[in-house]
């Protein structure tokens, strides 16, 4: 988009595919680099003594994928479980959101919302994590699925997003492109926002998000209140619920994002209106391609109006824009 308004390009795809039915199950540490000595090794015997000093059988054991931070040693949902005690999210205020999100994607589907926007793929025409039978009662009946020993544990399987696979791209063009191929405009990406936070140091590893829309809002001269669609990535239930407090809090917003006043709550009639990423699935390279064709849809069905994307990332990092039409 940058490279469009720069008038470097005029037009472009941004998308991407990501799987994790068939991701690679890694060797242990141990035995990778007894494996390595092994190939280092100059004649049969060199290799024999490598191949059998001091081995353990627990080098057998395989090294599963894991969304984990390499400079904390604990995985996502390790982090938001601290991000939910920290601003005091309730469990079954996660499961109302993972259920409305399952509920409104179903409706979304039902009403053929996505009919023109998914494609069909080896029989499979809708997304394969959705669970429009689910209920707050079955949600309730799921165990934590990170914090299991302290009994402190809020996300589950139901209220964390799911790892699946998927592609998703979004044709992104100037104008004057558009025009002269005949093609109908559905939004226009007005700006954008990247910010990061220091969550080695105790921040939470999902919150740059809060700080991206903060320095959105105050470049473009707009409040939080300003739009009639918001699309936030709902890697967690809790996520989602963190990211809303924070902008409702007054310590927060003076504090770490510098404003006189808390940027204050959305109407959360306007949230993820046809579900997100709880009910659909986040396979990670897609997700944002996905989450900016369903905006700009939502707004090209409108007629009109603003809509605020924000997605929180590995790594502490968030991306917040403003797409209009």
């Amino acid at each position: 988009a940058n490279k469009i308004a720069c008038g470097q390009i005029e037009a472009g795809i941004a998308g991407g595919s990501d799987t994790t039915s068939d991701v690679p199950i890694v060797y242990s540490e141990a035995l990778r680099k007894r494996l390595l000595a092994i190939n280092r090794a100059r004649d049969t015997g060199a290799k024999l003594r490598a191949a059998l000093r001091d081995f353990r059988l627990r080098e057998l054991k395989p090294a599963f994928p894991g969304v984990t931070e390499p400079r904390t040693g604990l995985s996502m949902g390790q982090h938001t479980e601290l991000m939910a005690r920290q601003w005091g999210i309730a469990r079954a205020d996660q499961d109302r959101l993972a259920l409305a999100s399952h509920q409104k994607l179903a409706a979304a589907y039902a009403a053929g919302f996505f009919a023109d926007l998914v494609v069909p793929f080896r029989g499979l025409e809708r997304d394969g994590f959705l669970r429009s039978d689910t209920t707050l009662e079955k949600l309730a009946t799921l165990k934590p699925a990170f914090d299991k020993t302290s009994g402190l544990g809020t996300l589950t399987a139901g209220n964390s997003t799911g790892l699946s696979d998927g592609a998703a791209a979004a044709l992104l063009a100037s104008e004057d492109w558009a025009a002269q191929r005949g093609l109908p405009v559905q939004a226009y990406l007005r700006d954008a926002e990247v910010a990061a936070v220091d969550f080695v140091a105790g921040e939470g590893l999902l919150m740059a998000p809060t700080i991206a829309v903060a320095r959105l809002l105050k470049r473009n001269g707009l409040t939080l209140q300003d739009f009639d669609f918001y699309e936030i990535h709902e890697a967690f239930a809790a996520q989602v619920l963190c990211t809303l407090r924070a902008w409702e809090s007054v310590a927060y917003c003076k504090k770490r994002l510098g404003l006189d006043a808390p940027l204050g709550s959305i109407d959360q009639a306007k949230l993820n209106v046809h579900g997100s990423s709880l009910a659909v699935g986040h396979p990670f390279a897609a997700t944002g391609a996905r989450i900016l064709a369903t905006l700009a849809k939502l707004l090209a069905q409108r007629g009109g109006g603003r809509g605020l994307i924000s997605i929180c990332t590995a790594g502490g990092m968030g991306v917040a824009a403003i797409v209009e039409r």
